[in-house]
């Protein structure tokens, strides 16, 4: 279905329950996106919009900060009951119908994963453990007992990279990346 440039990707339809759907925008947009759907859709078409974030850790003036960052960038987070009704208020929403922009519906398995992963908060927070024998032990963090989903480990700038088993989603989708401390590592 298109309207304007708005394109949606739809993989099933469940009219009336609560779903989670992705809208594409320009990196560095989401903020702007986040307020024009707020202002311009109706409550029947948006019950909830939010953008998830991470925690990481980064070392500037000799001290560590905490910062928060987006964790799925160009993307925020649409939360409703009636599919149709909100690709049809999108394709007449000022601000948005000029990009090209897409409505990608998350699957069940991916709904519940985030949620998992980023709680009530929309937030992803840092996570601790070490690293035994070269393998990673999670101690404590969302990303405890899914040590085989990271990829990677950067210990210099304190984040992991973790492969998402989204095979039928874009690219960018895949990866993220979480704030990941190691305090030990043994050999």
């Amino acid at each position: 279905m298109q309207t304007g440039n708005f394109r949606r990707v739809s993989y099933s339809t469940k009219e009336g329950i609560e779903i989670w759907h992705l809208l594409t925008c320009k990196k560095q947009e989401e903020q702007k996106i986040l307020t024009i759907c707020r202002k311009n859709l109706s409550s029947e078409a948006l019950s909830g919009i939010f953008i998830l974030t991470y925690d990481r850790m980064r070392k500037y003036e000799g001290v560590w900060h905490l910062e928060r960052q987006i964790l799925f960038p160009g993307s925020v987070f649409l939360e409703n009951g009636n599919e149709k009704l909100l690709c049809k208020e999108l394709g007449q929403c000022s601000g948005i119908d000029g990009q090209e922009n897409r409505l990608i519906r998350l699957g069940e398995a991916e709904e519940n994963f985030l949620k998992g992963l980023c709680g009530e908060e929309h937030h992803l927070e840092m996570s601790r453990g070490v690293i035994r024998k070269g393998v990673p032990k999670i101690t404590e963090g969302p990303l405890r007992g899914r040590e085989s989903m990271i990829c990677r480990i950067d210990r210099h700038k304190r984040l992991a990279k973790v492969r998402l088993d989204w095979q039928d989603r874009m690219e960018e989708l895949c990866f993220i990346s979480a704030g990941l401390e190691i305090t030990e590592k043994m050999y």
